[in-house]
C-alpha cells in the first residue's frame, strides 16, 4: 500500500469505517540538526524578530519523515491505519531536535 493512500487520523476511530483488528503501538522517530549555515542564517533572522523560516521548513521536512516512517512501521505489522495519531518533540542539544509520531496501528474495514 502506498504512504499516500493510508489512513492516519488524530481521533480514535475513522469515520465510515470499523477497526476489525489492533496490531498495536507503532511509531517514527528521527533526529536532525541545522547545518551550520542555517543555523547562522537563522541566528540573523532571530535577532530581527519574525518566522524563522529555516527552521519552520527543518520541522515540517522532521515531521513529515516521523509520519512516514511510522507509517511504514504500521504497514510492516498488516495494518491499514493508524488511529489516535500524535507527535512529540525534545530537545537534544542546542542543534538537535527528536521528532516522534506514534499511534496505534489498526486494520479498518468501510462500514
Amino acid at each position: 500500500m502506498d504512504v499516500n493512500e493510508f489512513i492516519v487520523v488524530s481521533s480514535n476511530y475513522v469515520p465510515g469505517y470499523k477497526a476489525v483488528k489492533t496490531h498495536g503501538f507503532v511509531y517514527g522517530l528521527t533526529v536532525r540538526s541545522r547545518g551550520l549555515g542555517g543555523q547562522i542564517g537563522a541566528g540573523l533572522r532571530s535577532m530581527f524578530g519574525g518566522e524563522i523560516k529555516e527552521y519552520v521548513k527543518m520541522m515540517e521536512d522532521t515531521r513529515d519523515e516521523a509520519l512516514r516512517r511510522m507509517i511504514r512501521h504500521a504497514q510492516s505489522m498488516g495494518a491499514n491505519a493508524v488511529i489516535s495519531v500524535r507527535f512529540d518533540s525534545n530537545d537534544i542539544s542546542d542543534v538537535m531536535q527528536e521528532i516522534l509520531a506514534y499511534g496505534t496501528a489498526v486494520t479498518v474495514e468501510k462500514e
